[in-house]
């Protein structure tokens, strides 16, 4: 029985909130609009983990596999070279191929094997290869485009990726031999701290979207009220009228369910289209984990039907058209700060508990810790603007018109502005945990990028085309000065000694004097001088005696290994080998730090110090400062070192590092927090349009009575402003105090703070960006035509 009553009274709200006239319909498509942006959000949270997930699986599954070795050419077997690349801060990833037979195994998202000399490329590689844009990348890729990669081979839409046939691979330049592709390597747990940092992102961001849900359920609470008046004058009494206006927004909630689920069909289209933070995904990837989304669809239509019920706590409806709040009663605080200390009971005894080495944390207990804290700040807003503005007094009209009008009904300007105390809150808080964990997962890599800002390495086979290649980087547009040197190595002659397996060696570098002073602390230097340098066993090198049984000023070293391994041909009797004696007066140095950051070790040449045309297998090695007045700098040194050698690598030097981990952590906050905060102010947005349009007739009264319509103007800024501001110092100190307990739980000290001031200029921008928003509504609402009645 009661079912069924329950059952006929919200069909008959449905009923009214779908056929209640055009204001009724209305209230019925904001609150749908409102609900359905806030599914739509949840929707795409809930699909956050598998589009991460099928990332990862894509670029598993075009990995070739390398868990069998294949020493061998065969029919299917196919060398192969990952060759990555940067231009103008975008990754372009590519994947040299070399064919060993005639069945070489297609590369994911290929229709056909390129022939020699041909590419195949992302959809977004070719429309940038096609542009003028692309121009200077178009010559580091010089092979010709003839097809394109599909949806299996690239990890986005946006990826930028070519995959390439090539014949100048072989078993000096090659990453591997392979016959398939499919390659998992086994994730790493991420750290306790990550866990940490993820687990209040998440409650940071979607508590907002949950807060603003229950906000747009009560939109057109006024005129639902006077409507709910006329039933019980036909005799509805006060439990049937409240099942009735349940139903009402149950109406507007399922229909925002739809509209949800629409918005995010159509968003889910779009993923490829946009790029946030570096991330974007193919539409088959944007799906919902079933658990998330079921629990999404059950849980809006439940949180209507009881925001409704207990907003109907406090109304009194009675028949004749009389509706009447009941006695305004002070809000008590006790409840509020009961939620706040709860809050804090379940997050001070983990105080301690997360540590760097670990690799799990109380999800729980941190997450509803952290739920409890947020929610106490949110309801401590409504009794925070009761409790100011009821002490205003005076000013200019509209400062009076605004504050007197929330003296009459803090609660819904405060309800508009909840959203922005939780994402603020949530935002100070994660701004303390980011700046408190980078410098734990971001740490100085070493590189000096003042001294240099890009490294390159290139094979060549004579000392003549070493010195050539770092002669074309001195004639490359935009590098201001090259720290180039011809690589290779010297050895002990004689027989080995007892215990070695093998002639001790020492690396010798060859080069002018401004080069080698990148390498050691040299005192002087002329051209025919020889140095050797030691590192003293800095950064776990070996130390000085693995260099001086070689190299000493006066000895003889050989230039080629004395003794021949088993993988090489042997060599004729009675081969010479070429040697060098290091000057007696070579003067022994110590290192220093390269720009690299590496100490180096072994033996420094200047040019007529040594025959290099007799060094053994010898490598150019360069170092390249840019000049910051050329547009594309280090987008001409690239395309030179790829016109030397396609194998070559390029690096570009940092002063610091951010682990990996922590970086895709700190992208999916951000992405995460980009759409909560367009949320928010699309929330506010609404609801201010929404507490404008229900008091039409009052501002077209106003103007009719002669008020100004830019004091009203000013008063719907006020109106804005007053609880936002409070809202903005209720979550700098909920934000700082959330914080800190956060950092204790890993024993974290404060950094900065001041982390609050960026948040509180995205409110005062929103303030800003909402009033102005709003001022064609509200000039459209004080029109004469508003004082007209049916």
């Amino acid at each position: 029985m009661i079912l069924r009553t329950w059952a006929r009274d919200l069909a008959l709200g449905a009923r009214f909130a779908v056929t209640g006239g055009r204001t009724g319909l209305l209230r019925t498509l904001l609150t749908a609009t409102g609900v359905g942006c806030g599914v739509a959000l949840l929707l795409l949270a809930a699909a956050l983990p598998n589009m991460l997930f099928q990332r990862e699986v894509r670029e598993s599954v075009r990995a070739v596999d390398g868990s069998e070795q294949v020493t061998s050419p065969r029919s299917d077997s196919f060398l192969h070279l990952g060759q990555t690349t940067v231009y103008r801060d975008d990754v372009v990833s590519g994947l040299l191929l070399r064919p060993e037979g005639d069945a070489p195994p297609l590369p994911p998202g290929a229709a056909a094997f390129p022939r020699a000399g041909q590419m195949l490329v992302s959809p977004a590689l070719r429309e940038l290869l096609d542009s003028p844009e692309g121009a200077l990348l178009k010559k580091r890729i010089p092979y010709e485009t003839v097809g394109t990669i599909g949806e299996a081979g690239l990890i986005g839409p946006a990826e930028l990726r070519y995959v390439a046939h090539v014949d100048f691979l072989d078993a000096e330049n090659l990453d591997g031999r392979g016959t398939r592709y499919g390659w998992s390597v086994p994730e790493e747990p991420l750290n306790a701290f990550l866990i940490l940092l993820v687990v209040v992102a998440s409650v940071v961001l979607l508590l907002p979207v949950l807060v603003f849900i229950a906000t747009a359920v009560r939109f057109g609470g006024e005129q639902r009220d006077r409507r709910l008046a006329a039933l019980r004058l036909v005799g509805a009494d006060t439990a049937m009228t409240r099942r009735i206006a349940a139903g009402e927004s149950l109406a507007g909630a399922l229909l925002g369910l739809v509209m949800g689920i629409g918005l995010f069909a159509v968003a889910r289209q779009f993923a490829g289209a946009f790029t946030i933070w570096d991330v974007n995904a193919f539409p088959s990837d944007v799906v919902p984990m079933p658990t998330l989304a079921v629990l999404v669809l059950v849980t809006v239509p439940v949180s209507a039907v009881v925001v409704t019920l207990v907003a109907l706590r406090g109304v009194a409806i009675e028949p004749l058209g009389v509706v009447r709040t009941s006695t305004p009663r002070r809000r008590r605080l006790w409840w509020r700060l009961l939620l706040l200390a709860a809050g804090a009971a379940l997050l001070f005894p983990l105080v301690g508990d997360v540590q760097v080495t670990g690799t799990s944390i109380d999800t729980v207990g941190v997450a509803t810790g952290t739920t409890l804290a947020l929610i106490g700040l949110t309801t401590l807003l409504p009794w925070l603007v009761e409790a100011c503005v009821k002490r205003l007094h005076g000013g200019p009209v509209a400062w009076q018109l605004a504050v007197r009008r929330l003296q009459l009904s803090s609660g819904t300007a405060a309800r508009a502005v909840s959203g922005i105390v939780v994402a603020a809150t949530g935002a100070i808080a994660l701004q303390m945990l980011f700046q408190a964990m980078e410098h734990d997962f971001t740490g100085p890599t070493g590189e000096d990028s003042s001294r240099a800002q890009l490294a390159i390495g290139t094979d060549a086979t004579t000392a003549d085309e070493a010195r050539g290649v770092i002669a074309q980087f001195q004639r490359t547009e935009g590098v201001s000065a090259v720290i180039g040197t011809v690589e290779s190595h010297v050895w002990r002659p004689g027989p080995l000694k007892g215990g070695e397996e093998f002639a001790p060696m020492a690396s010798i570098r060859v080069g002018d004097c401004a080069s080698l002073r990148e390498y050691a602390a040299l005192p002087s230097c002329a051209d025919g001088d020889v140095f050797v340098f030691l590192a003293h066993g800095a950064q776990g090198n070996p130390d000085d005696s693995w260099v001086t049984r070689t190299a000493r000023p006066g000895v003889t070293v050989v230039l080629r290994d004395p003794h021949s391994h088993p993988s090489e041909p042997k060599r004729p009797e009675g081969t010479v080998l070429p040697q060098w004696r290091i000057p007696a007066d070579a003067r022994v140095v110590d290192s220093r730090p390269a720009p690299t950051g590496m100490y180096e070790f072994g033996v420094l040449a200047t040019p007529s110090a040594i025959d290099a045309s007799l060094l053994h297998e010898p490598d150019a090695q360069a170092m390249v400062r840019l000049d910051p007045a050329v547009p594309d700098a280090a987008e001409h040194v690239r395309n030179a070192a790829a016109a030397i050698d396609p194998t070559s690598w390029v690096r570009t030097l940092k002063d610091t590092q951010r682990n990996a981990a922590f970086s895709s952590v700190r992208t999916g906050i951000l992405v995460g927090s980009t759409l909560t905060m367009l949320l928010v102010a699309a929330s506010l947005l609404v609801a201010t349009l929404e507490q404008l349009r229900d008091r039409k007739r009052l501002l077209s009264s106003l103007v009719a009575f002669g008020t100004r319509r830019s004091t009203l103007s000013w008063s719907v800024l006020w109106q804005t402003a007053v609880p936002i501001a409070l809202g903005l110092v209720l979550a700098v100190a909920g934000g700082l105090g959330l914080g800190m307990v956060l950092l204790a739980l890993g024993g974290q000290q404060v950094r900065d703070w001041w982390v609050f001031l960026p948040v509180t200029g995205i409110g005062l921008a929103l303030i800003a960006t909402v009033t102005l928003l709003s001022l064609p509504v509200l000039w459209r609402l004080m029109r004469a035509d508003g004082l007209r009645t049916e």
